[in-house]
């Protein structure tokens, strides 16, 4: 049995939950983070497996890689490739425009063009604001949330929805501003191929572990320290 965990992601920038790759192909972030502590649990070293979102199911299914862990929301359309651990993060969504927009609330987006990653649970909330056009990114390059970020910018598009996570440091920039946070509680898993129960199930007792220890909780204070802890072990 090997003794690595092939984990797969994009090798993109997107503090707090990773970076892009250092030359020697680790990576910094919550997400690494926890992963290290699963893959510490089972014994084994991470390494990971660069992709395109668009590559990530594909990669699994056919081996290339033992799971993907990149911030991947649990939900039924993706469940129905791949199987889910229980959560390691749970995030709300926000809506990102221009500073100068006037957009406070959804129902300033009416008549508005609205930009969120193509099969997401925030492209799926974009869609249920009253009056929007939405704008589905498809994720092919390896900077799907820089490239909506540049079409903001750009006026091709009025506003971004992603998770918080990723959103609100954004806002801080000068150009750009959080409209507004939408409770959804978008809860993110590890996914591995359908049918590979025996990988699912040890990483998600190790991840009850490194919860119950308080591991985990602790790479979340370090990486989001102004976000709460949202996990339980018995979740």
């Amino acid at each position: 049995m090997s003794n690595e965990l092939k984990l797969i992601c994009v090798d993109l920038p997107a503090p707090p939950l990773f970076d892009k790759a250092a030359p020697d192909g680790t990576r910094v972030g919550y997400e690494p983070s926890a992963a290290e502590l699963v893959a510490d649990v089972l014994g084994k070293t991470v390494r990971w497996v660069v992709t395109s979102w668009s590559d990530m199911v594909p990669a699994v299914q056919d081996g290339r890689g033992d799971a993907i862990w990149c911030g991947q929301g649990i939900t039924p359309s993706r469940a129905e490739l791949v199987d889910f651990t229980r959560p390691y993060a749970i995030f709300d969504e926000s809506v990102l425009v221009l500073a100068d927009s006037g957009i406070n609330a959804a129902d300033d987006l009416r008549g508005k063009r609205v930009g969120a990653i193509v099969g997401s649970t925030n492209l799926a909330l974009a869609e249920t604001f009253d009056g929007v056009t939405t704008v589905p990114f498809d994720g092919a390059t390896d900077d799907v949330l820089g490239d909506m970020v540049q079409a903001l910018r750009d006026g091709e598009i009025d506003a971004v929805v992603d998770d918080d996570v990723a959103i609100v440091p954004l806002g801080e920039q000068s150009d750009l501003a959080v409209a507004f946070t939408v409770a959804t509680r978008n809860r993110w898993g590890v996914s591995v191929a359908k049918g590979n129960d025996t990988l699912r199930i040890s990483m998600d007792a190790a991840l009850n572990k490194v919860i119950a220890d308080g591991s985990l909780e602790a790479e979340w204070k370090r990486w989001m320290p102004d976000l709460p802890f949202p996990l339980t072990a018995d979740e």
